[in-house]
Order: structure tokens, then sequence, then C-alpha cells
């Protein structure tokens, strides 16, 4: 059975605060560096209502989306947090889900709610599940430690999902010398919809606050950093929401291959880009070393601390140290990569060399 939710909730009650740019929820509130401040020291809220909220419930949930999906969620303690992604056969992310479970109810955050509950309904066969939109009743905060948002509650447990970006429990990729997602203590709230305008009177950042501390922390994300093409692999997204252990799901053979066997593609840089002009790009610019094509921007903003700054995926080849420029408003920006994804990434496995037949001395 699925339960299809309610006619959606129009408009936010954060978009009528003074200074609110922007829809369906603030972009900012007019002063988006000083917002970033207040977001990452836990002083402000983010109003992310316009994300979608699924639950699947029924006896069979976890093991289920075990099943179907790359992380492993068939013992997931009530209130423990993951994140898990929904593969092609071919390994690409199609879809990716915050997850919390409640003991009886598997909750997913995510940021295509009807495409995800479209194909979750196509996959159900004759299992104990049930499948719901809860966005109409639910709506999601997000915020960073210290920030005081009163949860709503599903079965005695609180409805918040810490990201697991700073603790990695899988296989990372990117080994800085310091990560700079260590201090990331990034969470999404849950509160039901009645209680979402007794909120406003907290301080608030806008929309863009958060996607320059996401970029900041090279934290991969739905839709932003996925195309037809995108592995899990090219962005580190192993390091949280892959795991290499368990059964067989859809796009695993892709995945154990590309990880033990070969290397991915494309490899997720950040850039910090020249801010003299005053120019951010636009998300698929291009990325060049010289006069070549390297690599496309995914996500890029302006940092309250680093300034101008990018994600972006680019041929697994290209040369760390080589100089780049990144095409914005008809100018060209130099940019200066910083390794996330390596190189040499993936062939964890070593296959030895079988001398080819007629090759050895007689």
């Amino acid at each position: 059975m699925t339960e299809r939710r309610p006619e959606p909730v129009e408009g936010s009650p954060f978009s009528s605060r003074p200074g609110a740019v922007g829809s369906p929820v603030p972009l900012h509130y007019g002063s988006p560096l000083a917002e970033q401040r207040e977001l990452a020291a836990g002083r402000a809220v983010v109003d992310l209502s316009h994300r979608a909220v699924l639950t699947v419930s029924g006896p069979d949930r976890l093991s289920w989306l075990d099943s179907l999906t790359s992380q492993a969620l068939a013992r997931l303690a009530p209130g423990a947090s993951t994140e898990t992604l929904q593969l092609d056969p071919h390994g690409h992310v199609e879809f990716a889900a915050r997850v919390l479970d409640d003991g009886e109810t598997a909750w997913l955050l995510t940021d295509d709610g009807e495409g995800l509950r479209r194909w979750l309904e196509r996959m159900r066969f004759r299992l104990r599940v049930e499948i719901a939109e809860r966005d109409a009743e639910f709506a999601t905060i997000g915020s960073f430690a210290g920030a005081d948002v009163p949860a709503a509650e599903s079965n005695g447990v609180p409805l918040v999902w810490v990201d697991p970006w700073a603790t990695p429990s899988g296989h990372a990729y990117a080994h800085p010398a310091e990560h700079p997602a260590a201090g990331w203590t990034y969470r999404e709230t849950l509160v039901r919809r009645e209680d979402l305008p007794a909120l406003t009177a907290t301080p608030a950042a806008g929309t863009l606050a958060l996607e320059a501390l996401r970029i900041a922390a090279w934290r991969p994300a739905l839709p932003a950093e996925g195309d037809e093409r995108l592995l899990p692999h090219e962005v580190d997204w192993l390091r949280t929401a892959v795991h290499l252990s368990k059964g067989c799901y859809r796009g695993q053979e892709t995945v154990a291959k590309v990880h033990n066997l070969g290397h991915p593609p494309r490899r997720l840089v950040f850039l910090h880009l020249d801010g003299s002009d005053a120019l951010l790009p636009e998300h698929g610019a291009a990325v060049l070393s010289g006069d070549d094509e390297v690599g496309r921007v995914t996500s890029a903003a302006l940092h309250y601390e680093l300034g101008p700054i990018a994600l972006a995926l680019v041929k697994r080849r290209l040369d760390p140290a080589a100089p780049l420029t990144v095409a914005a408003d008809e100018e060209r920006v130099a940019a200066a990569q910083e390794v996330i994804v390596p190189t040499d990434a993936g062939a964890t496995v070593t296959v030895p060399r079988i001398p080819r037949l007629g090759s050895a001395r007689r």
C-alpha cells in the first residue's frame, strides 16, 4: 500500500521575515556572509521546508531498503543517522536519501521525493512495506550543533538526522592533513508544519549560507553534483553512503569493479577562485586548462572566510598542479585546485600479472 500525500503547502512562513529574498524558501535575508557565520556557529537555522520527506513502514522496511540501495540498512538502530544512494544498473547515482529509523518507520529525507517514491513503488512486490509522502505534515529545518530546534517525535524518537560526513564509516578517498569536514556538525530536524510559524522568531540564514558551508566541507549533494554519469567514487561518496561489504543491490557490480580494479573516470576537486572581479561561475560552467575543457563546475558560492569557492568534476588524469581557469560571464576566472578525490583513487586490489603465453624462456 502507498499513501499519497495531501495537497502541498504553499509558501513558507520564513518567506514573510523582513529582508527575505527567494522562493520557495529564502535564499538569504539581506546579509548572506553574516548569515553563514551565524549558521556555522549554531546560532541560526535554515528553512528547508521545500524538501521532500518520505516514510517507509512495515516489518520488511529495512531489509528491503538494504537490498535496493548502497548502504547497509538492515540493522539500522532507532535514532541512528546514515545516508544511502539508489543507483542505476551501471552504478550511476539516481537518488540520494538521508535515512533515520525510529524502530517502526524509516524516514527518508531527499530532494526528489516524487521520483524516489515512484521508484520505490515499482520495487515493492509482495513485501510488507508501506510508502508515504509526509512533507505536507513535516518540514525540514537545517542547523549546526548549538541551535535549539524542537524536533517532532515518532515512536519516542526525536526526528533529527545528524550528517555522518565528519565521521565516515565507509572508504574515504580524500586524505588531507585535516579534512575540512572535521568540525562539520550539520543536522536536519523534522518539525510539524503547524509548529513552523513559531520557529520564524529564531535567527535564520538563507539557503545560500548553507550552500557555501557545504562546498567548503567538500560535501557532495544532489542535484548539484549529479548528472547522468555520476559514480559515487567520483565525489568521495563511498565515505558515508556506500557499504562495500554488504550483499548485492542494483549497481553494486560497478561500485566494486571501479573501487577494486579500476579508477573513477572523473574526480571532484575544490576550487579557490580569483575574487578580483567578483564573478561566480554558474552550475555547469567549463573548467579549462589552457584552451582545453577538463571539467565542469557543479557548485559555487562566496564563503565568508575563503572568498569565492567551487566544487568541480574534472578528468581523473588532470594534473593536480595544472593552472586552471573557469568560465564566468564570458570571462575567465583563475582557479587553484585542491585535491578531494586523488588521481589514483580506486584499484585497491592488487591483481597479479599473468605472463603472456609463450613469454617464458624454454
